[in-house]
């Protein structure tokens, strides 16, 4: 199958309702991803789950920039990102505490422990929002369906699954009343949780999104704009690996040059190495010198 058909997010509205879904279908863009770290097996579905989970979500962006899910907690499992951009482009990564055995459990609470999940986005132009939830349920749908209930007031579901290097996921979600009446709305939002609700996991997985959409809703079915394609992003990049460089100021560049003759930067998302030998140092640090010593405006 082609990366178009494999990876995709398709938005799916309900006629004369207030009632919208989103499906997510990933397969391609994760393999980087997974690839770049070699995460323990119960990693690896939690974070496939996460980036399926940020995808669905970044379908409400209605500017350019970036939304992320993001779980901290104090167990095995330290940091949980997952990032889609207005584009889809995904990257996603998960930091363990140091020396933890990671159990092989599906438990949110058994492999973050206690902790708090952020949805944060960015705009590129103007002010980050970010909306914060305790992890107080096992899976990451629940957590999200809390999110949603608490800072949103949004009814919203959401079924995430993932296995064999795919990750897929179904949101549906009531928008505030404009369309139809409340009564209506309630009927229709019953009607699809409903039959949400039988579809297996392995269906969401293996089956392709338009057949699962026809399987759920071929009495009455929904309207289906152009699907978007996902693919693995990131953002790193030698000019921002230079910048960083030069954050750490003109001492701590000079002591890298003396004692390593090198800097080596390993991307955390993609885990590609940028090496700034001993004359690309010696050429920032004296770019940082002359800047310091030039005449100010």
């Amino acid at each position: 199958m082609s990366q178009h058909s494999t990876d995709i997010r398709q938005r799916f509205l309900f006629p004369n309702s207030d009632i919208r879904g989103e499906i997510v279908r990933l397969d391609a863009s994760l393999k980087p991803i997974i690839a770049a770290r070699q995460y323990p097996m119960a990693a690896e579905s939690l974070l496939s789950e996460a980036i399926v989970a940020a995808t669905l979500l970044s379908g409400s962006l209605k500017f350019k920039g970036r939304l992320s899910v993001q779980a901290q907690g104090d167990g095995a499992l330290k940091l949980l990102l997952a990032e889609c951009t207005h584009d889809n482009q995904v990257r996603a990564l998960i930091h363990t505490a140091e020396d933890a055995e990671v159990p092989n459990s599906q438990a949110l609470s058994d492999l973050l422990g206690k902790g708090v999940m952020a949805i944060t986005i960015r705009p590129e132009q103007g002010q980050d929002y970010q909306g914060m939830v305790p992890l107080e349920k096992d899976t990451l749908a629940a957590c999200l369906e809390d999110y949603f209930e608490q800072s949103e007031q949004l009814p919203t579901r959401l079924w995430l699954a993932s296995g064999n290097g795919q990750a897929a996921g179904i949101m549906l979600q009531a928008l505030p009343q404009q369309v139809a009446r409340k009564e209506d709305n309630d009927l229709t939002w019953e009607r699809v949780v409903a039959l949400t609700e039988t579809l297996t996991l392995d269906e969401l997985l293996g089956l392709p999104v338009e057949t699962v959409l026809h399987r759920l809703f071929h009495e009455d079915p929904p309207q289906l704009p152009q699907a978007q394609p996902v693919s693995f992003g990131c953002t790193c990049s030698r000019e921002r690996v230079a910048r960083a460089l030069i954050s750490l100021g003109v001492e701590e560049l000079q002591s890298m040059l003396d004692e390593q003759n090198e800097a080596k930067i390993q991307c955390d998302f993609c885990s590609k190495t940028q090496t700034f030998d001993a004359v690309d140092l010696a050429q920032l640090i004296h770019t940082m010198k002359e800047h310091q010593h030039s005449p100010s405006d």
